[in-house]
């Protein structure tokens, strides 16, 4: 049996960037369709931290982001290595608040997607997209799905799809869109302990992770206080080192938490459930990010930030920039011009991540060698405006506009950096 279901848009995948869009373009005045494969509320693999440029974006949809609301606030990042403790506050700015959020993502997508609803947007679950529909063209016109727990297959059409399914990205493999080899991946592991160290106002992040053979590898270990009697701690390594591919995650976040203070209770008696593992798709490795009627958003477009693996920002902000491209090309009547404002999308992205994407990289690459990593970690965070630099850089919160010295520095090295 066969159903079709129009609209203006199609989101496909639930997630903050499908939300995020979906909830822009109802509030454009949209008919929106949101397709979810899962039914809600549902376990993703996340540290739950929420940096301040999250929290912008949470603002702008008009989330309610206090304590009432089931959000933890923190006031900065604990960053512990080379012997050094070093608490740093998130920076004052104009464009960003100066707090940041932990809320586990078992609500927390729930939570967006109600938001989008609210707007007007109509979300459907458990529909598995499975691919595109094609016209006499080649060019995008909707989806096929299997709906429901008996599979039903059905077909929705628009004019225009938006791909937020993930790391996955179904969509753009089915378009020929693979991934780029020459861009970073990451991959990140994470379990809940229940734990006293719950209601920490600071992310906490852990530069000194060893392979077996003690070298330092290039990522961090994270511990977030969730508020509710757990922990949400993890490690997230990237594919810089050659201990990539023989790294056991699993084994290694438990060697990692063994040598953590027996009272803080990262131990296999305290954990409220498995370790999951996920990859983080990073540095834009999938382009281009609009082709013939789909626009690619969040992990999708390989937006997740190579600095820090931070994900949910970009995935929302991707979201509300392709909703905002989309809304302006539905407005006009000629497909000509439709397709022009479209094809506006991948610079828009360039021009808002690609420089400090090639930074990103060039980033990944020197800690990828451990004697950089152990000059890093050891001369690095004895210095507090250095530190203070480097948590503007990698957690990408500066003034565009204004600013102070670092903010400068850290604009002019994004504006000169080539955005491929």
């Amino acid at each position: 049996m066969k159903t079709t279901q129009d609209a203006d848009v199609i989101v496909v995948g639930a997630g903050p960037g499908g939300s995020s869009a979906a909830y822009a373009l109802a509030s454009a005045g949209l008919d929106v369709l949101l397709l979810e494969k899962t039914e809600f509320p549902r376990e993703k693999v996340c540290g739950d931290g929420l940096t301040p440029r999250a929290v912008k974006s949470l603002v702008d949809m008009g989330i309610d982001t206090s304590a009432d609301n089931g959000f933890i606030r923190n006031r900065g990042l604990r960053i512990i290595g080379g012997g050094m403790r070093l608490e740093l506050p998130w920076p004052e700015l104009a464009t960003y608040p100066d707090y940041g959020l932990v809320r586990p993502r078992l609500d927390f997508d729930d939570l967006l997607a109600n938001q989008a609803q609210k707007a007007g947007a109509r979300l459907q679950t458990s529909t598995n997209v499975t691919g595109p529909v094609l016209d006499a063209a080649d060019r995008v016109v909707g989806v096929t799905a299997k709906v429901g727990p008996d599979k039903v297959e059905a077909t929705y059409r628009a004019p225009l799809v938006i791909a937020a399914d993930g790391v996955s990205a179904r969509l753009a493999l089915a378009l020929g869109i693979a991934k780029r080899d020459d861009r970073p991946m990451g991959v990140a592991v994470r379990r809940y302990y229940t734990s006293p160290r719950t209601h920490d106002d600071m992310l906490e992040s852990w530069l000194e992770l060893r392979a077996e053979n003690g070298d330092l590898l290039p990522g961090y270990g994270w511990i977030f206080g969730v508020g509710d009697g757990t922990s949400n701690v993890g490690l997230g390594l990237l594919n810089t080192t050659k201990a990539w591919q023989d790294t056991d995650y699993r084994k290694l976040l438990k060697s990692w938490l063994s040598a953590m203070p027996p009272e803080w209770q990262y131990t296999e008696e305290f954990a409220t459930g498995p370790i999951r593992g996920a990859a983080l798709p990073m540095g834009f490795n999938r382009q281009p990010h609009y082709t013939r009627g789909v626009m690619l958003i969040g992990d999708a477009a390989g937006a997740v930030n190579p600095f820090n693996g931070e994900g949910i920002a970009y995935a929302m902000e991707s979201g509300l920039l392709a909703a905002d491209v989309a809304a302006q090309a539905l407005s006009r009547p000629d497909d000509a011009a439709r397709e022009r404002a479209l094809l506006a999308y991948p610079a828009a992205m360039k021009a808002t991540y690609g420089g400090y994407y090639t930074l990103g990289r060039v980033f990944v690459q020197l800690i990828g060698n451990p004697r950089v990593m152990q000059v890093a970690t050891r001369h690095g965070l004895p210095h507090p405006l250095l530190m203070k630099f480097t948590l503007k850089l990698l957690a990408n919160l500066t003034d565009p506009r204004g600013g102070d010295a670092l903010d400068r520095v850290i604009n002019g090295l994004t504006k000169v950096a080539p955005a491929a």
